[in-house]
């Protein structure tokens, strides 16, 4: 049974359940209002009845359930599915197939200050109902219904593993991120002063250049005085200046290095990010056209070493640090069913590599894989493409045969349904980048050849968490005492447990992985292996 919440004028909600009539077909009941003091006792009656919960965005309404401690197990995010309905190749004929962006494609999140919890203009509601069953059909008269129906519950489930992994937080401990930051920085400094390591470095870099009031956080003036020491330099990026003869270089490079940690990571962070020894990063599922997540604001995705072993689980409690070896040239691998590549990763897939003669050793093994998978044309990756074509046939083929597509102006999918942009219509998504592509087709080439590899990893990732979350529920209950995801980052989780059931976690996430493997790929021969480490701090599992 389905069961569709509706936010109404000031603070109202309504139920409207979703059933199956003869004939397999949905029928709508009659919908019931109630207040949100009531709202306990009908998640719980629901949750009871095994119902699955629809929404117009899982932002809006999971964590204001989670403050109250309602937790609920299945949901269907009617925005994020309406994003994948109205692009995707299996949904060709539907109603909802080929719409323009519109009220369904803006996230409907309140802002977390508000002291209420449902409150939203009325003009902003869109019919949930009709939406539901739009989608519905879109799925169940799809060609592919069995695919679009696992996407749309993996991405579901997804939504609800983000709210609650912000809920519980990632265990932080402010204490050891200053040790970390006055080891590599110095103490602390005032308001708009730069830390002492970052002061003796800007001394040397006016030295070097002869220029005493040189600000180097500005790129212009940098840049000037770069010129005007005899360098002939286009831009203030690292890789250009590691390219650099000069004394300026090295106390340069140590200066923009200690200023990013400053920036991203530095005492301000912690200030605002870390509460109750909780870093509490808002996660964007989907953020990025291939499925990707994304954040809004902390720089979850983003943790520099430097500061990870802040990362500390509470007394008695352990971390589960697991991470997917290898991942998108597996997914590689079982999209297109290369055998001499599948028997290559028996092991180590590198190493496999290797051991078949294609390449001379593990590192060119792994540039030329990402040369394949990213369409490197020069350098180290465009110079072994050539062999790994003779070896691995199938594979190249595929990734070939995507990046044409793109080039010709088409579109392509992943395994599961989620369909790439259509050329012209849309920007290149940002997340692909631009580099040095000549050509618009080529550069749309680049990014559907990739489409089909990391779109389809975002997939595998989705079914892993959430195998994951259902059995860590299943064995060890949703209580505060259970063991919880509490961080994620494109093919790795990480796991907050009490220390006796660690080793019973790390089994757990292994099974997911292997369980994710067969619900894309049912019995085709290729591992997705996990790398798992059980540490006090998440610096240790690197």
């Amino acid at each position: 049974m389905f069961t569709v919440l509706a936010r109404l004028p000031g603070e109202g909600v309504r139920a409207t359940p979703v059933t199956r009539g003869r004939g397999g077909a949905l029928e709508v009941g009659e919908g019931r209002e109630f207040l949100p003091s009531e709202i306990d006792d009908v998640i719980v009656e629901g949750e009871h009845a095994a119902t699955r919960w629809v929404w117009d965005d899982t932002a809006r309404w999971y964590p204001r359930l989670l403050e109250r401690g309602l937790r609920v197990e299945r949901c269907v995010d009617l925005r994020l599915l309406h994003a994948i309905l109205r692009r995707s190749a299996f949904a060709v004929g539907a109603e909802i197939h080929g719409e323009a962006p519109g009220v369904w494609d803006a996230p409907q999140a309140a802002p977390h200050d508000s002291g209420v919890l449902f409150v939203v203009e009325p003009e902003s509601l869109p019919d949930p109902v009709g939406e539901f069953l739009r989608q519905r059909a879109a799925i169940e008269a799809s060609v592919e219904r069995p695919r679009l129906e696992l996407l749309a519950v993996a991405e579901s489930t997804g939504a609800l593993i983000a709210a609650e992994m912000r809920h519980r937080g990632i265990p932080w401990s402010s204490e050891r991120h200053d040790d970390l930051l006055t080891t590599l920085l110095g103490p602390r400094p005032s308001i708009g002063a730069r830390p002492a390591a970052m002061q003796r470095d800007l001394a040397e870099i006016r030295v070097a250049l002869a220029s005493p009031d040189l600000n180097p956080d500005s790129p212009g003036e940098l840049l000037k005085a770069l010129r005007g020491a005899g360098l002939d330099v286009r831009t203030t990026r690292q890789w250009e200046l590691r390219e650099l003869e000069h004394p300026v270089i090295e106390p340069l490079l140590a200066y923009k290095k200690k200023q990013r940690l400053f920036a991203a990571n530095g005492w301000a962070w912690v200030d605002e990010w870390i509460v109750g020894g909780r870093f509490r990063p808002e996660y964007v599922p989907a953020a990025a056209a291939t499925g990707r997540w994304g954040t809004s604001g902390g720089g979850a995705l983003q943790l520099p070493k430097a500061v990870r072993g802040a990362v500390v689980a509470d007394d008695g409690w352990t971390l589960v640090v697991a991470d997917a070896s290898q991942l998108e040239p597996r997914i590689l691998t079982a999209l297109s069913r290369d055998r001499a590549m599948a028997r290559a990763g028996a092991g180590d897939l590198y190493e496999g590599i290797v051991a078949t003669g294609a390449v001379a050793t593990r590192a060119e093994a792994k540039v030329a894989m990402l040369g394949a998978m990213y369409g490197a044309t020069s350098g180290d990756g465009g110079r072994l493409m050539p062999r790994l074509t003779r070896a691995f046939p199938d594979a190249i083929a595929f990734v070939e045969k995507a990046a044409r597509e793109g080039e010709h102006g088409g579109v392509v999918h992943t395994l599961l349904g989620r369909t790439s942009p259509k050329p012209g219509g849309e920007a290149l998504p940002p997340e692909m980048g631009t580099g040095d592509v000549g050509t618009a087709e080529r550069a749309w080439g680049r990014f559907t050849r990739n489409f089909v590899v990391q779109g389809t990893a975002a997939e595998w990732a989705l079914c892993w968490m959430g195998s994951l979350r259902r059995r860590l529920a299943e064995r060890f209950g949703t209580d505060d005492d259970a063991p919880h995801l509490v961080f994620f980052l494109h093919d790795e989780v990480v796991v907050h447990a009490p220390e006796q059931s660690a080793a019973e976690v790390a089994g757990l996430v292994e099974e997911a992985a292997a369980e994710a493997g067969r619900l894309l790929f049912g019995s085709a021969p290729v591992l997705f292996p996990v790398t798992v480490a059980t540490v006090r701090s998440y610096a240790d599992a690197k």
